[in-house]
């Protein structure tokens, strides 16, 4: 039992109380500590990806009791991939804040941010349905902290949005694992997958109910279709850098869709197989829909960036929704994707609003470095687009080539073609409000005080949006290696007696 696989949990969970009460007034020190903690788990996480391409299931059992009574993380390929995903995302965002200064607008960033990580990490690692719930509510604690970062009356309301809406999916969650439990007695993913196998037909009837109710909790972590509409509003208002941390939010939704209907109601388990064709797919091809509206008709930069996040999640789970290994590797492949595509949008718009009267898509009198932006914008949108040479392309021609079925290839290539034009328009649009239409100089709309007067930028500030669009260029390049590693990883995920077996030590039939 290797105990690395707990320290991308327990390494933010330290860090964070000591960073929250040693060192709250002295920003240097904090900054310091968060960037070595956060590059440490980046290292961490590189090596537990190496450890689990192995292809065998790890298992740490706290307490070393084991399973299912006591509590278990697991690491496998998925785990494995969904850390890595975090940790560079984090370290990356995390360089922005410094640099950009937004970490000295409130005493308590870089703790929420690393009690943040560490709920995401434990989310991913986790074994057991009970405690994915109690790291869905560290997420939820830290990143309201985050999300209300540096005041004004505008984030507070879309704070209190986020909150409401999160702990009403809480709520739910709790009532799912209460059902749950009532029907099977146990909450460790591996030992439902077993005893639903065993469970005779006719009682399975509240295991449907708990399915259900635990599908619209992900979808609300997700943003799908009709739980979408606090994404727009809370991205929105979000300080950028923390909008692009939250990039990978609405994936731990995704991940838990695709861990728990896979493992504890895979398929062979009649009560639940049809979930995902007969809700998710529809829900996700009118996410689909509303992204790409939403992109084409907004007025203001993030809020455009926050629909195509929503239109990038419907893609992404209109693939899980088929719940097929080739489907599943597509899905990975584009969930990778979108996290870096989102959040470079994010980082760009942050920079370019530090230099803006306001964020209204308008023409403006020309910032510094005007150039410079409009190129990373253009590379940032061609990835969110879906368009070659970047990432998106290839993610999107993958998910399209896994939904052929005659149930499918209608509604989910029209979709995907629909939107990705759509939202290509959009960007466009927005791009030559921004960056190409320069107002006249005695424009009074140009001319708005604001914070337009900021200087050329720094390299260390604009770092971390190029890194973001070399990490799409690179999934593009080496998309023979990582398509590789996620159909591997793909194929582990449908292996649930493999599973079964390394997490409780039993033969699963059939």
């Amino acid at each position: 039992m290797s105990h690395w696989i707990i320290v991308p949990v327990i390494l933010p969970a330290l860090l964070a109380p000591i960073i929250g009460f040693v060192m709250r007034h002295d920003i240097t020190m904090a900054r310091i500590a968060s960037l070595a903690g956060s590059t440490a788990l980046f290292a961490v996480a590189i090596g537990l990806t190496m450890t689990a391409a192995g292809g065998e299931t790890q298992v740490y059992r706290l307490g070393d009791w084991p399973a299912p009574f006591g509590i278990v993380l697991v690491l496998d390929r998925l785990a494995a991939l969904m850390v890595l995903l975090t940790s560079t995302l984090g370290l990356v965002v995390l360089i922005h804040a410094v640099a950009t200064g937004w970490d000295r607008r409130g005493h308590h960033f870089h703790a929420l941010f690393q009690f943040q990580m560490m709920g995401i990490c434990g989310a991913f690692l986790t074994g057991d349905v009970f405690n994915l719930f109690v790291f869905f509510e560290v997420l939820l604690i830290a990143s309201y902290g985050l999300m209300i970062h540096g005041g004004g009356r505008d984030r507070m309301r879309a704070g209190l949005q986020y909150v409401v809406i999160n702990l009403a999916g809480s709520t739910l969650f709790l009532f799912a694992l209460g059902v749950l439990y009532a029907s099977v007695g146990t909450l460790n993913m591996a030992d439902i997958a077993l005893r639903l196998q065993q469970m005779p037909q006719e009682n399975t009837a509240l295991i449907r109910v708990a399915a259900m109710l635990l599908m619209i909790v992900f979808a609300i972590k997700a943003a799908i279709f009709p739980m979408h509409f606090w994404l727009s509003a809370t991205y929105a208002n979000a300080p950028a850098p923390i909008a692009a941390l939250f990039a990978i939010m609405t994936k731990v939704g995704a991940y838990a869709i695709i861990r728990v209907h896979t493992i504890s109601f895979g398929p062979g388990i009649g009560a639940t197989q049809d979930i995902g064709s007969s809700w998710l797919f529809p829900a996700a091809v009118v996410t689909i829909a509303i992204g790409a509206i939403g992109v084409l008709g907004a007025r203001q930069l993030l809020p455009l960036v926050a629909f195509s996040v929503i239109g990038s999640m419907g893609t992404l789970m209109i693939a899980v929704a088929a719940f097929t290994p080739q489907a599943t590797a597509a899905a990975l492949y584009y969930l990778v994707h979108s996290t870096f595509a989102a959040a470079a949008l994010f980082l760009l718009a942050d920079l370019v609003l530090a230099r803006r009267a306001d964020q209204t898509l308008a023409p403006r009198l020309a910032t510094a470095n005007n150039g410079l932006f409009a190129a990373l914008f253009f590379a940032a949108a061609i990835g969110m687009a879906g368009m070659p040479p970047l990432s998106g392309f290839p993610g999107k021609l993958l998910v399209l080539d896994a939904l052929r079925m005659p149930g499918q290839i209608v509604w989910a290539w029209g979709a995907v073609l629909t939107g990705s034009l759509l939202t290509i328009v959009g960007l466009t649009r927005a791009g030559s409000l921004l960056f190409w239409k320069n107002a006249a100089s005695g424009d009074a709309a140009a001319t708005t005080p604001g914070r337009n007067d900021h200087g050329p930028i720094g390299v260390p500030e604009v770092a971390p949006t190029v890194i973001m669009l070399a990490i799409l260029a690179g999934l593009t390049v080496f998309a023979g290696p990582v398509m590789g590693y996620v159909e591997a990883t793909s194929a582990q995920i449908y292996d649930r007696p493999g599973y079964i077996a390394s997490v409780l030590g039993t033969e699963m039939e059939g």
